[in-house]
């Protein structure tokens, strides 16, 4: 097994381009692929790329925000001390990778967003208190529980169709989530990936020779400053003033405790955000404090404020042209009502590479596999979690989702790309086997 990791590592790092350049050649690919298999023009490829290249906009500040937020929240003294208390838990360094998996797919499981910047966060904290593991593979197993993420509580494709209004209803209906999230077949698929991955990154540790130590000083972030408050002008003393920090913080946790009360258990985006900036404020004392750490982690927000659009065009040539209909057609010309599942999933791994996100992927494949569900007779809450399953599967080679933890992590996409290939490998057998035998 190491063997075939250092292989498959030293070959990513030798081939796998920068992100930028990948979502690049696959903005090409699907162009010219767009104007030779559908009726697509060459100006009209182009028209539905610039179209859709703002489409995301919103999703790309949200993520940019969860980003940064969560990274300024995990730099205040209290946060990082209670990380560290965990990550001094683990006894070897195959315990921690082992501790890392587990802890970020469970935190996926509960929500994507947050299990997302939790896990390279304790994976980075991991890393600052030990010195005999791999910082590489330590980043890798924190992604590899992002697979977890659209069979857990924020799902979008099973929360969707679990609500009134959604966009398919009169095809399909309401499908509840007892039947998708917290079906027993469900349960158990999430069980055990949430055991067979980490026991996999386990044994894909390198040997003491070749692992990656990352210096402990380019981990170490302190942005509180040491002041004397006698020499503060009125201005500076506003700007180090805890009362006002903590009246701020006081409102944002009584509208926290409000949604909570008024939504229950909804956690989406905006309000993990809401929840990361005011724990945040309070936690680093002052609006000084504060200011600081945020300058420090605006540093890693770049690559998914210039890359998201560029996946947004990709998004609206395939969608807009047909391409990902075409892909969908071709895996359900070969499907029965006892592969159906298996080979829904699959083909939502691959229009995946091209449609990085779960909501627009089912915008995409939804009311195709609706209809094919229907004919075959398989049961709608089996193909949509089909869909939401391949949506989340290739995320593990696909660079989209890796950018908010490669940039806390201070690393590239094929410094852990080796790794989660064969995390792709070993899920992606799991995951068509169970679809399979549901099916039987």
């Amino acid at each position: 097994m190491k063997a075939l990791t250092r292989f498959s590592t030293r070959l990513m790092e030798r081939f796998l381009p920068d992100p930028l350049v990948i979502v690049v050649l696959l903005t090409l690919f699907v162009y010219v692929t767009g104007i030779f298999t559908t009726k697509t023009g060459p100006l009209e490829m182009v028209t539905f790329w610039g179209d859709g290249f703002w489409a995301l906009l919103t999703f790309t500040i949200q993520m940019a925000l969860i980003l940064l937020l969560g990274h300024v929240m995990a730099m205040s003294k209290p946060f990082s001390k209670l990380l560290e208390k965990l990550a001094r838990l683990p006894r070897s360094a195959g315990q921690a990778i082992l501790m890392v998996s587990f802890v970020a797919a469970l935190a996926c499981f509960i929500n994507w967003g947050f299990g997302l910047v939790l896990g390279v966060l304790f994976a980075k904290e991991v890393a600052r208190v030990r010195d005999d593991t791999d910082y590489r593979l330590l980043i890798a197993s924190s992604y590899s529980g992002f697979l977890i993420w659209h069979g857990g509580l924020s799902g979008s494709i099973p929360l969707t169709i679990a609500t009134a209004g959604h966009p398919f209803e009169k095809q399909m209906g309401l499908v509840p989530v007892s039947e998708t999230i917290f079906s027993t077949w469900n349960l158990l698929l999430v069980a055990i990936l949430m055991i067979s991955i980490p026991v996999l990154n386990y044994f894909m540790l390198p040997k003491k020779e070749d692992r990656f130590i990352i210096e402990k000083a380019l981990l170490v972030e302190n942005t509180e400053e040491v002041i004397d408050k006698k020499d503060l002008t009125p201005a500076e003393r506003l700007e180090h003033s805890v009362i006002l920090n903590y009246l701020i913080g006081l409102i944002g946790l009584v509208y926290i405790v409000y949604f909570f009360s008024k939504n229950g258990f909804n956690i989406n985006l905006d309000i993990v955000n809401f929840i990361f900036l005011f724990v945040g404020l309070i936690l680093h004392g002052t609006p000084r404090n504060y200011i600081n750490a945020v300058n420090e982690a605006a540093k890693g927000v770049g690559s998914i404020l210039i890359q998201f659009p560029f996946y947004a065009g990709l998004m609206g040539m395939m969608t807009q042209s047909g391409v990902a209909k075409n892909i969908t057609d071709t895996f359900l010309s070969i499907s029965n009502e006892h592969t159906f599942p298996a080979l829904a999933f699959l083909s939502a791994g691959v229009v995946n590479f091209f449609v990085p996100s779960g909501g627009g992927q089912w915008a995409v494949q939804g009311p195709i596999m609706i209809e094919a569900a229907k004919e075959l007779g398989v049961s709608k809450a089996v193909m949509s979690m089909a869909i939401a399953w391949g949506d989340a599967w290739t995320n593990m080679i696909q660079p989209f989702w890796a950018l908010p933890a490669l940039a806390i992590a201070g690393l590239k996409a094929k410094d852990i790309m080796g790794f989660c290939l064969f995390v792709l490998i070993l899920s992606g057998v799991i995951i068509t086997g169970m679809f399979l035998i549901i099916s039987l």
